[in-house]
């Protein structure tokens, strides 16, 4: 099974629904976004493509409630306070918006921790946990969108980046 992952995407809908494009066409059939969609509107682009979508909240998500109401006009999307623990196709993961919010040994009984926060893409490995943050979909900082696929069954990480002067700041 193939995952999307995305966060910090701050409202920046083409770059979502460009890096929601991308991760489908890499056999993504599920997206988990780890907070700071920012606005109700940010969910669009997942209604669009019509995929299944789990998140969390980030700090920057001022409409909890709006986001919440509207995640509920769409089958297959739900978002839950950060971190959020659960099992996917027989692989204990968790998702959470700042890894700062996680101890260690919450750490170690998960196979798989997605996190944003820092708007920084990373992939390590602490004892059999593999952490991975997909970077940010907005590309606000860095000047490049970015998200990843994660394969489930081999536990490697694909890395997606929107290059090209109308992604840049």
């Amino acid at each position: 099974m193939r995952v999307g992952l995305m966060a910090d995407s701050h409202d920046r809908l083409p770059a979502m629904a460009e890096l929601v494009n991308q991760m489908q066409a890499k056999g993504a059939g599920f997206i988990l976004h780890a907070g700071d969609f920012c606005a109700p509107f940010a969910l669009q682009p997942f209604f669009d493509a019509q995929v299944a979508v789990g998140g969390v909240f980030g700090r920057n998500d001022g409409d909890v409630e709006g986001l919440r109401a509207k995640a509920a006009q769409a089958m297959g999307i739900e978002l839950f306070e950060s971190p959020h623990s659960f099992d996917l196709n027989g692989t204990r993961m968790l998702i959470v918006h700042d890894i700062g919010e996680v101890n260690e040994r919450s750490i170690e009984g998960h196979a798989v921790i997605v996190h944003g926060c820092t708007h920084e893409r990373s992939e390590q490995r602490r004892g059999s946990t593999l952490l991975v943050n997909p970077g940010e979909a907005c590309g606000w900082l860095t000047g490049t969108p970015s998200a990843a696929v994660l394969d489930l069954d081999t536990m490697t990480v694909e890395w997606i980046s929107l290059a090209g002067p109308e992604w840049k700041r």
